[in-house]
């Protein structure tokens, strides 16, 4: 009898491991897989599959909910609706990878037959950037770079793909490679106001202070596009602070107030620089 007691002991652990739920994954490391979200008010966990959208990127396709009896089934409510489609956004949520062994339970395939649809033109250079694109707002960026030199191999002057990768190249640290890809790419647009702030910001992160200096010089100049000014005055006087540079820090002092005045937080930041430095 304690034999079979404790045999339907670990069988019922067995069964209870089979069914943990574990809310340890971001929805960008959950491509093409089946999730779960946290358990609600009335016990139920609502699911569905993650997939790109080559155009929405991130997308969950709501299938319902569900729940789990007393014998660690899984026993699901369908939505009315054929599907709900849902576009993810960059956060913090962290849901679950439902086991496949759970999947016949809730009635679904691991692939479903409609997830063929969006991989039609999976080389497609658009295809290609989007997936960089999209990777790189999650702050996935070595991800990111996979596929935009990809796209880099089929077309180097595809539209925003240069700027895109040099921002790959940005977070990962890599700014040299950042610089002379910026570069080339105002080389044929030198007033594009966003390529202008990724080129001073890997030129401040490569210490190569003068040519920041320069390029900051050129963009508030040429570019109509005001909307960085600001951001990138602000990042060259804060880099003159951090090195002690008196000299230089006066120089761009005035330009960068004028620039932030509209922002109350960078305004403070520059005060209390001026007061310390």
């Amino acid at each position: 009898m304690k034999y079979f007691l404790i045999l339907l002991t670990l069988t019922s652990l067995n069964l209870k491991a089979q069914t943990d739920l574990n809310f340890n994954k971001r929805f960008v490391e959950c491509e093409d897989k089946w999730v779960a979200f946290q358990i609600n008010k009335d016990s139920s966990y609502n699911y569905g599959f993650i997939y790109i959208d080559p155009t929405a990127g991130l997308t969950l396709n709501f299938e319902g909910s569900f729940k789990i009896n007393s014998n660690f089934k899984f026993i699901p409510k369908k939505l009315d609706k054929t599907s709900m489609k849902v576009r993810l956004q960059a956060n913090n949520v962290k849901v679950a990878l439902i086991p496949e062994g759970k999947l016949e339970e809730l009635e679904v395939k691991i692939i479903p037959d409609w997830l063929k649809l969006y991989k039609s033109d999976s080389n497609s250079i658009q295809r290609l950037y989007n997936l960089g694109y999209m990777y790189n707002g999650w702050n996935e960026c070595s991800k990111g770079l996979t596929f935009l030199l990809k796209a880099n191999e089929i077309n180097s002057e595809f539209k925003g793909l240069a700027v895109e990768l040099a921002f790959s190249y940005n977070c990962l640290g890599d700014y040299e490679k950042a610089v002379k890809v910026l570069q080339k790419a105002l080389s044929t647009n030198p007033t594009d106001a966003y390529v202008n702030k990724e080129l001073i910001y890997a030129q401040l992160k490569s210490g190569k202070l003068e040519d920041a200096s320069k390029s900051c010089k050129e963009a508030l100049a040429i570019c109509k596009d005001t909307s960085y000014n600001g951001e990138n005055c602000y990042n060259l006087l804060y880099t003159f602070y951090e090195k002690k540079d008196k000299e230089n820090f006066s120089i761009w002092l005035e330009e960068t107030k004028k620039w932030s005045s509209s922002n109350a937080e960078l305004t403070k930041s520059i005060k209390t620089m001026e007061n310390n430095i």
